[in-house]
């Protein structure tokens, strides 16, 4: 039986801080198309999704999968050879080598997007219907100083017991906000996909809602634009400042070093993001 998006009862609590369409709460988000995969120098792969599991269950729920899990599904059915193992200091799987050769990163955007640089961690990059999937072999100082950030980042996290982000950004079109030292506490709005008390950086926005700090509206798209396949929540609004048109809020997380362009700014949707403990979040005005 195929999942059914629920709307959840937390809106009630927030409902002068906040307000979250109701219109696409029947949303069925599992992935059902076959995979698609290119891999530089080894070959072109299409794979079914019905012979996978997720190696993050801690983090998805069942029939939900990373970008990881679709490159560990072609080795699990003979299409590569993938090794691999889980590095507890950094959170994350490494790829050691495939078919023999080392140091890969990879690229992924969803449907109507484009390739990006990226300093995400590959399994919890959650895989959708129509997305594009790239690996490729990169210089190993490259690995390496993302591997120092997910190190700095798990260790982090590890030394503080709440989830604490030292500074959020809000630059709207008219007005400009900062908050220090922000707590962040899982709302489970995506319990589709992620299992409960997984932090998402939608997460932020509620936070300081809780706290009277902001006011907020989030929209559920099926589709947008390009895009076909959304199935997500997007930011409408931030206090007074609403989205219209091609005019709204995107959003970025992560180390100092990778802001913006260069590797931080990436087309998850907030809700679909897990986050740890980043430096800072930032949202901000674009012409999407």
């Amino acid at each position: 039986m195929r999942f059914l998006f629920p709307f959840r009862k937390k809106e009630e609590k927030e409902e002068t801080s906040g307000h979250t369409s109701q219109t696409h709460n029947d949303s069925d988000t599992l992935p059902k198309q076959i995979a698609k995969v290119n891999i530089n120098g080894v070959g072109s792969f299409r794979l079914n999704l019905t012979d996978i599991q997720t190696k993050r269950s801690d983090l998805f729920c069942s029939g939900q999968y990373s970008v990881f899990d679709i490159i560990t599904g072609l080795a699990d059915n003979g299409s590569i050879d993938v090794r691999y193992h889980f590095d507890e200091s950094l959170n994350t799987y490494v790829i050691e080598s495939i078919n023999g050769k080392q140091t890969w990163w990879y690229t992924a955007y969803y449907d109507g997007g484009w390739p990006e640089r990226n300093v995400f961690r590959m399994d919890h990059f959650p895989y959708k219907d129509g997305m594009q999937i790239t690996l490729t072999q990169v210089p190993g100082t490259a690995v390496k100083e993302i591997y120092q950030y997910f190190q700095a980042e798990t260790k982090r996290k590890q030394n503080s017991r709440n989830l604490v982000v030292p500074e959020v950004l809000i630059r709207g079109q008219h007005t400009k906000l900062k908050f220090n030292h922000v707590e962040v506490r899982p709302h489970n709005l995506r319990n589709d996909l992620f299992h409960e008390n997984v932090p998402t950086a939608l997460d932020v926005i509620l936070s300081l809602a809780d706290e009277g700090k902001l006011t907020y509206e989030l929209k559920w798209h099926e589709s947008l634009g390009r895009a076909r396949t959304v199935k997500s929540y997007w930011v409408e609004k931030i206090n007074n400042e609403q989205s219209y048109r091609s005019f709204g809020f995107v959003y970025e997380e992560g180390s100092y070093e990778y802001r913006h362009g260069r590797g931080n700014h990436i087309h998850i949707p907030a809700d679909a993001r897990i986050i740890h403990s980043p430096e800072y979040v930032e949202w901000f005005w674009i012409c999407l």
